[in-house]
């Protein structure tokens, strides 16, 4: 059937966000009590009790609409990070945030410059605003600064660096990345996605929120739906310059955060403890992972989030639906630009043995004793 109406010309050129199956669908298909989730970067450890215990207590004012403004969380968000509360923009997540840059700051055939594999939202919402992305390849899997700063032009409005940059789990260094934000024009503004940044634990890694007062071009991006686990909740915000910020609230949906969502943010940030338990529990399980891989001999990017791209040698997509077939659900590296690759989420220990004794049965490493 063709529809009269047509849409965007735009939409022609876009393809939908690939999701995979759900867990329910893998289960049925294949036969499996279980499915061990490790494709979407989520944190495999929950979120607080805290939260928890919030939720349960229930909420008897659903009929209300939330708090446009996130009062509380914005309060309780610019006295734990030390920011102004006027240089707080909360979003559905920091997806909206990312396209509420883009509307405000993209007309058409203005430029947004950032890596050729990186988080693809940039893309999308640069592209849906007439603008046009220019890609910069990554070195070895990392920001190459110096490729993105010579492709700078009259018509650039935006720099995205996603550090860690998902899906490659890598980070810029300190001095070359203060080196970079130094040298951008200050017209120019610089957009610093760290959703995975309190994963980090290399020291060569830039405390960017100090920052903002010296650079008034400077967007620091940070979300609950990674290490806070609230991923299903969707909230995430970004700091900036006032103005900006003042220009993004012209253009941002009024209800945009529900109330539950506000109240559970609330909670996680409380409990930095769990916090510091869960950053813990995955730096021992990315070490133990990238021991792994050296002793199968693949190679893989240096993470520094709860994520690991490796090298299988083989079809990504091969892998993946095999591993998939036996319980383990990771993402495949076709799409993501690495065709040989698969990007697994890092789980708890027990997942993580388990993940490795699977990954070597299907790659033909050790085919005896393994309970498929």
């Amino acid at each position: 059937m063709v529809l009269k109406f047509k849409t965007r010309e735009v939409l022609t050129k876009i393809d939908p966000y690939v999701l995979g199956k759900s867990t329910v669908e893998l289960q049925r298909e294949h036969g499996l009590g279980s499915i061990c989730k490790l494709s979407e970067n989520e944190n495999i450890h929950g979120c607080s009790p805290k939260v928890i215990s919030w939720l349960k207590e229930g909420n008897g004012e659903l009929f209300l609409y939330p708090d446009g403004a996130a009062t509380e969380l914005r309060k309780e968000v610019s006295e734990f990070l030390g920011v102004r509360q006027g240089e707080l923009v909360f979003g559905n997540g920091s997806d909206e945030v990312i396209r509420l840059l883009s509307r405000a700051y993209i007309s058409e055939g203005d430029e947004a410059i950032m890596a050729d594999v990186t988080f693809p939202r940039y893309h999308t919402n640069v592209f849906l605003e007439g603008g046009n992305s220019v890609r910069v390849p990554l070195v070895n899997g990392v920001h190459d600064l110096a490729g993105m700063k010579n492709a700078i032009t009259d018509r650039t409005k935006l720099i995205f660096i996603c550090n860690p940059n998902n899906p490659t789990g890598t980070i810029v260094g300190t001095e070359e990345l203060l080196s970079f934000i130094s040298a951008v024009p200050s017209h120019i503004l610089m957009v610093l996605d760290e959703a995975y940044v309190e994963y980090v634990s290399d020291r060569n890694h830039l405390d960017t929120l100090p920052l903002l007062k010296r650079f008034e071009n400077l967007v620091i991006l940070r979300t609950f739906s990674k290490i806070y686990g609230l991923a299903g909740l969707r909230v995430g915000f970004g700091v900036m310059n006032e103005e900006v910020a003042g220009q993004l609230l012209k253009v941002k949906d009024v209800f945009n955060v529900n109330a539950l969502a506000q109240g559970a943010a609330v909670k996680a940030l409380h409990d930095q403890g769990f916090i510091g338990k869960c950053a813990s529990l995955n730096e021992a399980g990315r070490s133990y992972l990238e021991g792994e891989f050296h002793r199968l001999g693949l190679a893989y990017f240096p993470s520094q989030a709860n994520f690991i791209m490796v090298d299988t040698g083989k079809d990504g997509n091969l892998i993946a639906g095999e591993l998939a077939k036996r319980g383990f659900l990771v993402r495949s590296g076709v799409l993501l630009g690495y065709p040989e690759t698969i990007r697994v989420t890092i789980g708890t220990e027990q997942d993580n043995r388990a993940f490795i004794k699977a990954l070597e049965y299907v790659l033909g490493r050790n085919t005896s004793g393994y309970q498929a």
